[in-house]
């Protein structure tokens, strides 16, 4: 789940919907300066699918210890350090439910899902959150996705072996990465500037690296500016929950099943 607060509780978007909004941008990446991601189906499939292991765990939010529905928040934006909010067996699980889900499908989705995965738990996690006696467990995972990917590779090297290209791997898992980070900006309203992670792939060969600026509520100016058209208005389902603070998880649960999905807007532009 991600949780934007409002004057009166919370705009809550789960993770599939946040995916989903990543990959709509991935759908209009590319123009006379960046490269459009081929093979664009299997590409497109990995981004918009990478977060599908949560739909069981966001149909049924949870809270903090302080009260808050847990999820990924605007205090979160350039780090991860919410491993005291969360059971990390739990979390390590969807994490490899999402990779596993993929793969039965697309070996090539699949292996962008994992890359993804462990560098969220490397490159971003805060170890530091993590109880001490919990991180053999992580390490554990880590190695498993590891030898996953390596599987993964051997799978689309039989099948296709033009597609087993370790740089143009890297250079889709870095779109997903930037589709994804662009979309948690959006659906927490993030209002100071950023960038999209990783120098991107441009049509001369060549990379460059995306700022992203805020302009207004839910309108973002990007530069340079990837996308096909000027600007471009995107949407995504959001449910809004009244309090800021509740004292259980059912309590959470009753009212997120009462609300009725809405969509909210982002306007990007150049």
């Amino acid at each position: 789940m991600l949780r934007l607060e409002t004057n009166t509780g919370w705009w809550l978007v789960t993770h599939v919907d946040h995916a989903r909004l990543a990959g709509d941008f991935a759908a209009q990446w590319g123009n006379d300066l960046f490269c459009r991601p081929e093979p664009r189906a299997r590409v497109l499939k990995g981004i918009a699918q990478h977060d599908d292991g949560w739909k069981t765990r966001d149909a049924q939010p949870l809270i903090t210890r302080q009260g808050k529905p847990s999820a990924f928040s605007v205090e979160l934006v350039g780090t991860y350090s919410a491993f005291e909010e969360i059971d990390l067996a739990d979390y390590l699980a969807v994490r490899d439910n999402a990779v596993r889900l993929i793969a039965e499908e697309d070996p090539y989705a699949a292996i962008l899902v994992s890359k993804h995965t462990y560098n969220l738990l490397t490159e971003r996690a805060d170890r530091s959150t993590i109880a001490p006696e919990q991180l053999p467990l992580l390490d554990k995972f880590l190695q498993q996705q590891r030898d996953l990917q390596q599987s993964l590779i051997a799978l689309i090297a039989a099948a296709t072996p033009e597609l087993a290209n370790d740089t143009a791997i890297r250079d889709h898992f870095r779109l997903l990465q930037a589709a994804d980070y662009l979309s948690l900006l959006v659906c927490v309203d993030y209002q100071k500037p950023a960038t999209l992670l990783h120098p991107l792939l441009l049509n001369d060969g060549s990379y460059r690296p995306v700022a992203v600026e805020p302009i207004a509520e839910r309108s973002f100016r990007l530069d340079p500016y990837p996308f096909s058209q000027p600007s471009l208005t995107f949407s995504f389902p959001a449910r809004h929950v009244e309090r800021k603070v509740f004292d259980t998880h059912d309590e959470l649960q009753a009212r997120f099943t009462a609300a009725l999905p809405e969509q909210l807007q982002v306007i990007v532009s150049a």
